[in-house]
């Protein structure tokens, strides 16, 4: 057995430099005319004898198909965070994905320090019901240290039978400890789009990840948005790609194009012909020249950045929110044997003035942090002390001339016609739907108020 084994290691190794000597040949004869590329003849004798001792010696046998594997996945994965070589499994959980239902958590993730960064959580699945937010990094899953692991092993271990509970350790920004999340597995199905009215004539459309189909989706539920509008044009629309983690390039210049009439959306550049593209709009305006406000965040990448950078450099929206992920490369899938693919970073984006993403970000015209709003009860968080607050203290003239005009209006009160109550009534549920918005979501509460100051300004010109 032993003889057979060192038969076939001798034979691989000499596979191996025979291919290496013979390529060497042909490169240098064609190297002029940028045909090939020499191979590293002596770091190719290092790796097959690395192969070798590990076959030989290594305290447990080691299916030589797996070292190949891992020994390609390592050299892919040293590349940048976004370049992968995907085994058959991880390369169809991909293909799934795009279409918009796979199992799992529901959280967009890479790789940082070695541990697993949140890039963002997906609208409706387990991951963001339980909290999990844009920049939380996962250090223990189940209790197991992340750091050491591949992604695609952080990822398969994330992943499983539906129904299941999984315990992620989370280190967050602003946190003193870390934090234990738990999350019960379930199927992930994603509704790329969705919208409802804010206010009369005012839309609202979320995106929560770029699909196949999201541009075509996007048209329907502004039909839909007109419809309940009484068929009439709206006044403005908030487009929220907050936490969107990108997904189809194609997908963000169709969404792009749905509010630019003509004109470049993005154009890619890289070393090859093939990784150089133009991608132009030339189709109307959904919203016919209204308003148009996009909120974005830190978790807004990729294919979010595509399109708020276009409508940024074309002036079609104001851009609100904080500053962008910086994810501005463009991946290429291509098929290898066996059902497995390569991922490869092949390009970067630019925006249409030419600006890079890559690590910056698109940065908002209006920066708002998150900020959260919280009723207090009048006099509530006013800690100030006076002689006013005092028990049994002398009354100034003031405050007596207060006391008699809070007597004079109670004896002139009478009783409002019904006509006053219900105009009352209907004044206080809409301050009561605006004030709701505000506690429940203040930026999206500021993009409105800037939705009706920008549609004012476009009706008197």
């Amino acid at each position: 057995m032993k003889t057979k084994m060192r038969d076939v290691m001798i034979l691989l190794i000499g596979l191996l430099l025979g291919l290496s000597l013979a390529v060497e040949r042909t490169v240098f004869a064609k190297q002029e005319e940028g045909q090939a590329i020499p191979l590293p003849l002596d770091e190719l004798r290092a790796f097959s004898q690395v192969y070798s001792e590990i076959k030989k010696k290594y305290v447990e046998d080691v299916e030589g198909k797996d070292l190949l594997n891992s020994a390609i996945q390592g050299m892919v994965s040293s590349l940048d965070p976004h370049s992968a070589y995907l085994l058959p499994e991880a390369h169809n959980e991909l293909q799934v994905s795009t279409k918009g239902e796979f199992g799992g958590l529901g959280i967009e993730v890479g790789m940082e320090d070695g541990f697993v960064k949140v890039i963002s959580p997906i609208d409706d699945t387990p991951a963001s019901r339980a909290g999990m937010q844009a920049g939380d990094l996962i250090i223990r899953i189940d209790g197991t240290a992340v750091q050491g692991m591949t992604l695609n092993d952080a990822v398969k271990m994330m992943r499983g039978k539906v129904g299941t509970k999984i315990k992620l350790t989370v280190v967050r920004k602003g946190e003193d400890q870390a934090l234990t999340v738990t999350i019960i597995r379930d199927v992930i199905r994603i509704r790329s789009v969705k919208s409802r009215m804010l206010e009369d004539g005012f839309g609202y459309v979320r995106i929560s990840q770029f699909q196949m189909h999201t541009g075509e989706n996007l048209e329907a539920n502004i039909d839909t948005l007109i419809d309940e509008n009484e068929g009439e044009n709206l006044k403005g629309m908030v487009l929220d790609l907050r936490n969107n983690p990108g997904g189809v390039l194609s997908a963000a210049v169709n969404v792009s194009d749905a509010f630019l009439t003509d004109g470049l959306v993005v154009y890619t550049d890289g070393r090859v012909d093939d990784s150089s593209q133009k991608f132009k709009a030339g189709g109307e305006d959904l919203l016919n020249g209204a308003p148009l406000v996009v909120l974005v965040n830190n978790g807004s990448a990729s294919a979010s950045e595509i399109v708020s950078g276009a409508l940024q450099d074309h002036k079609r929206a104001v851009i609100m929110g904080s500053q962008t992920f910086g994810k501005g490369s463009v991946q290429t899938i291509m098929p290898m044997r066996d059902g497995a693919a390569l991922k490869l970073t092949t390009a970067r984006y630019f925006t249409p003035s030419g600006r890079s993403i890559q690590a910056e970000g698109v940065k908002p015209d209006i920066e708002l942090t998150n900020l959260k709003l919280e009723k207090r009860e009048k006099g509530e968080g006013n800690h100030r002390v006076s002689e006013r607050n005092l028990t049994g203290h002398l009354s100034g003239d003031a405050e007596e001339k207060e006391a008699e005009e809070k007597e004079e209006s109670e004896d002139s009160k009478e009783t409002s016609s019904t006509e006053k109550e219900a105009n009352e009534q209907e004044t206080k549920d809409k301050e009561s739907e605006i004030n709701s918005l505000a506690e429940k979501d203040f930026m999206l509460y500021e993009a409105l108020n800037m939705l009706k100051g920008l549609h004012l300004l476009h009706v008197s010109r």
